[in-house]
């Protein structure tokens, strides 16, 4: 089916937003990026959004002196714009997105999905912001894209109907990632992502620090950058883990993988946020273990469903410590035991996570919102 596509993302571009890259990248259809916050201001080719002189001087005085949010100049230049391109559908990267370009999707008469990634659906002060709008886009959307049970709930609590949510979790490229020969690893640990709260990497070093009294040469190697980075070596020099753990910062994807190599285990410890911040379906779980890594992580959102407990990794419960230092321990104690987990983990994303298999999923949502009907043999 030929159809013409907009896809609205907050950024121009995000290291971290591979999902969305993998939207553009993939999906059928003719598409156009839009991007420039929570509502557009730029067109697919970097043009401001609105054209008129006086149209832009008019949002400029209601945006920056009166601070008004809903602007009807930009709604008017985006349902104009999806009007001229002939636009037969928008997908909206995030909720909040989704909540923002609903009036003008539907001045254009354009349907409209949304799909909600992670603090979107679970961060409090978002929620409270976007609450009454959110229950304004869940009327108009013809469907709504969530990637774990645990977000369907929260969307169902928020008033989304039943029959517009369908859940699709991210996907991997597996091919992008070799298997990883972990019977022949040192006792090396891995965590990749954010210093954020969500992540909870001060746990995985309390953790790692007690592994360390049964297994001196055991390493553990933290990939990524955020606001707790700081705060984490800082608890690495109070446990005197200085020399045992290495802060990596942000590192390419090739370089990540190069790092597995290296590795026996995967790590993350992702908790729910004192503001109700969630994680969606981490995409470098899904990456540790399309390279038969085993993963040790919480029974948290979409890792519930992307690590099988005690055939691909361990699971353990949001907080704690001694269950994380327990599993470890498992991990470091027996090769042959990573080496199994990481070879079920590897087939489970083969199986269940293929990247062009949750593509043609999310492609068969969209195209069935151009149809007057929307089949539930769709959902998942």
């Amino acid at each position: 089916m030929e159809y013409n596509l907009c896809i609205i993302k907050p950024n121009r571009s995000s290291f971290s937003e591979t999902f969305i890259q993998a939207h553009i990248e993939n999906l059928a259809g003719n598409k156009k990026v839009l991007y420039g916050g929570t509502f557009p201001v730029y067109d697919h080719e970097g043009n401001f959004l609105i054209r008129s002189y006086w149209s832009i001087l008019s949002y400029l005085i209601k945006k920056r002196l009166f601070k008004q949010d809903n602007i009807i100049e930009l709604n008017k230049a985006l349902s104009d714009y999806l009007i001229a391109q002939n636009i037969d559908v928008v997908l909206a990267e995030y909720g909040m997105v989704g909540a923002k370009v609903m009036a003008a999707c539907r001045m254009a008469n354009v349907p409209l999905v949304i799909h909600f990634h992670g603090a979107d659906a679970h961060h409090r002060p978002t929620i409270e912001k976007y609450k009454q709008q959110y229950e304004e886009s869940f009327k108009y959307a013809k469907a709504i894209v969530v990637v774990s049970e645990d977000m369907r709930a929260s969307l169902v609590k928020l008033g989304a109907p039943t029959d517009k949510l369908f859940l699709n979790p991210y996907g991997i490229d597996v091919d992008k990632f070799s298997p990883v020969n972990v019977s022949l690893s040192a006792i090396n640990f891995i965590a990749v992502g954010r210093f954020v709260s969500k992540k909870a990497p001060l746990i995985t070093i309390e953790a790692f620090r007690l592994l360390t009294d049964s297994y001196k040469n055991a390493h553990l190697w933290m990939v990524g950058d955020g606001p707790l980075l700081a705060s984490a070596k800082q608890k690495a020099k109070e446990l005197n883990m200085e020399e045992k753990i290495t802060f990596t910062g942000i590192l390419s994807s090739a370089q990540i993988i190069g790092l597995f190599k290296k590795m026996r285990c995967f790590v993350q410890h992702s908790v729910t946020a004192i503001d109700g911040d969630m994680e969606g379906t981490p995409n470098t779980i899904l990456e540790a273990s399309s390279s038969a890594l085993p993963i040790i992580s919480t029974r948290h959102a979409g890792i519930k469903d992307a690590v099988i407990n005690g055939v691909t990794g361990f699971l353990v419960e949001e907080y704690d410590v001694n269950g994380t230092t327990e599993k470890m321990k498992a991990i470091a104690g027996s090769a042959a035991l990573a080496a199994r987990l990481g070879e079920a983990g590897r087939m489970h994303m083969i199986r269940n996570y293929q990247m062009k298999d949750r593509i043609k999923a999310l492609d068969r949502i969209i195209q069935n919102c151009i149809s007057p009907v929307i089949t539930s043999t769709q959902n998942g």
